[in-house]
């Protein structure tokens, strides 16, 4: 009986992460989702971040002379509990003229490739639809015109940012969204939306909202 539970144990241990990120029955059967969440990422805290553990080095073309604020990191459907993830493999090809017309919305081809394989495999629909639904996701958002061309560092707290999004957006909840954040800095904001993209509840992504009392949120390249 010891050795039964301990093989038990292993094989536990050692089952892939889609398992556990799944928690659904439909277990990444593409198309077959809730809703989405759209990730937001603060480019530059993403970018001081990098610099932090490159020693300073730039960490590619999001991070160079162009004044990135908001970046989209990715469009995720999402289970009401879990998530899908790499729903086909391989991918179905993702051609350089698609990644070529996202990099004003996301600013890193490699990015735009992962986010592919990895999420947008789970949509049910074909590349350029998907990336299509991105764009159509994002030009749903309002960011806060606070935060649209931010000069210098600011100090803000997760409400605050939340109640900043609230009041950009007609229909959006704290019960709809969450802020993502690292030891020191905000790093992203996750709008969950329905699959016609309107705002939509999503308990299990706003319970993880960042719980700081304050965060910074460095300038934009050349504030």
């Amino acid at each position: 009986m010891f050795k039964l539970a301990i093989r038990t144990a292993l094989v536990a241990c050692l089952l892939p992460p889609l398992a556990a990120a799944a928690q659904d029955a439909r277990a990444n059967e593409p198309g077959q989702f809730d809703f989405y969440v759209l990730s937001l990422s603060w480019s530059p805290s993403f970018c001081a971040a990098a610099a932090e553990r490159n020693a300073g080095r730039s960490a590619g073309p999001q991070c160079g002379a162009r004044p990135y604020s908001f970046v989209v990191h990715g469009l995720w459907p999402q289970y009401d509990k879990g998530f899908p993830e790499y729903c086909q493999v391989p991918s179905p090809r993702l051609y350089r003229g698609i990644v070529s017309s996202m990099l004003d919305l996301m600013p890193a081809p490699h990015l735009i490739f992962n986010e592919w394989d990895k999420h947008g495999t789970c949509s049910g629909l074909a590349p350029l639809a998907y990336f299509d639904t991105v764009r159509k996701a994002r030009a749903a958002v309002n960011i806060p015109l606070e935060y649209s061309d931010l000069k210098a560092p600011l100090s803000v707290t997760p409400g605050a940012v939340e109640d900043a999004f609230i009041k950009a957006n007609p229909g959006l909840s704290s019960g709809a969204m969450a802020i993502g954040c690292d030891k020191k800095r905000l790093t992203e904001v996750r709008l969950c939306l329905a699959k016609d993209l309107q705002f939509h509840d999503c308990a299990e992504i706003a319970k993880r909202s960042c719980r700081r009392d304050q965060l910074l949120m460095p300038p934009v390249r050349g504030g």
